[in-house]
């Protein structure tokens, strides 16, 4: 267990490492690939009509002039040791872990990202409550009831859910719930949980049946599938042949081996939505992570953008491998070494 834990560790650390030199090709090699100038680059972040002057002191400043190599190398730097900038006639100090400074606002990037940070992992935790809970059961009682009526809505349902796009679901309910029935008089909006946590579950209710609505579907169909072969399984049929109560049999024994591939899949999109729920932050006017992502990627900073990818990254690895872990808890097949 403890090699295992070491092991996994050891891929994750070598996974950042990849996705961050990855990440630093895309938006400072690939430019000077394509033709572009050192000057060029600076001149985005120099405002309208730049002078030669402020053109050199931004080169000077975010030393555009080194090698992609040494400019990498300041990166991680950064990030394990801390880093000064200068900013014309002060230098500011960034402490470990530094992901730089924006190039648009000139704050740090870490501290926007955590206060960013609640916003995205309220939404996608709790819509990740609600699409397990009506996914997963949707999913058994369609397998227990195939072929029904109650089988054939669902997984039309279903397949509606995993059809249709967040941003249409999200203004169609904001229509219908919000703006037509006035449960939202006042519109949808964030509200911070230490300030009001009852206003603030009211006003992710309808984000959260939103996100959950995509995944529930296919998780409805994943576990449908799971259920109906697991349950031919010739050790279901000799659990049933011993008197087992058959809610036993469901839950023990069928339901058990049929999330494996579910807790799969949940690990990595929990981990992709704790890095940005881009339509549903966007659709619905939150400050996170996503949108926080797109204006970035919009007005071309750089080291933000570079921050959310590498944030995402964290919580990519993190919850792949919680998933691994959980293996040998859901599935007794599995053994950790």
């Amino acid at each position: 267990m403890f090699s295992f834990l070491i092991r996994r560790a050891i891929s994750a650390v070598a996974m950042l490492l990849i996705v961050s030199m990855v990440t630093f090709g895309i938006f400072f090699l690939l430019p000077r690939l394509a033709g572009q100038t050192t000057d060029q680059l600076a001149a985005a972040y120099a405002g309208k009509a730049p002078t030669q002057a402020a053109i050199a002191d931004i080169k000077e400043r975010l030393g555009l002039d080194d090698p992609i190599a040494v400019q990498y190398g300041r990166f991680v730097k950064g990030v394990v040791a801390g880093q000064d900038f200068s900013n014309g006639p002060s230098v500011m100090h960034c402490g470990a872990p530094c992901l730089g400074y924006s190039f648009r606002t000139s704050e740090p990037v870490l501290p926007t990202l955590l206060d960013r940070a609640p916003v995205t992992v309220s939404l996608a935790l709790g819509a990740a409550v609600f699409w397990l809970i009506a996914g997963i059961g949707v999913g058994v009682l369609s397998a227990l009831r195939r072929g029904s009526a109650f089988d054939r809505a669902a997984m039309m349902t279903a397949l509606a859910g995993v059809s249709l796009p967040v941003y249409f679901t999200g203004l169609v309910s904001l229509a219908v719930f919000a703006y037509g029935l006035k449960l939202w008089p006042e519109g949808v909006a964030y509200r911070s949980f230490t300030e009001d946590p009852v206003d603030w579950a009211y006003n992710l209710i309808l984000p959260w049946a939103t996100l959950a609505f995509l995944h529930a579907a296919l998780y409805a169909r994943l576990t449908r599938a799971g259920m109906l072969e697991t349950l031919n399984e010739d050790y279901i049929r000799t659990a049933r042949a011993k008197g087992l109560p058959e809610r036993t049999v469901i839950t023990k024994h069928a339901l058990r081996a049929s999330l494996t591939p579910i807790l799969t899949i949940f690990g990595l999109d929990l981990g992709l939505l704790l890095g940005g729920a881009v339509l549903t932050e966007k659709t619905f006017g939150f400050p996170g992570l996503g949108a926080l992502s797109i204006d970035s990627i919009r007005s071309g900073d750089l080291p933000m953008v570079m921050g959310v990818v590498l944030l995402a990254t964290i919580f990519i690895v993190v919850a792949s491998f919680v998933v691994d872990v959980l293996y040998a808890v859901i599935d007794p097949r599995v053994r950790l070494e």
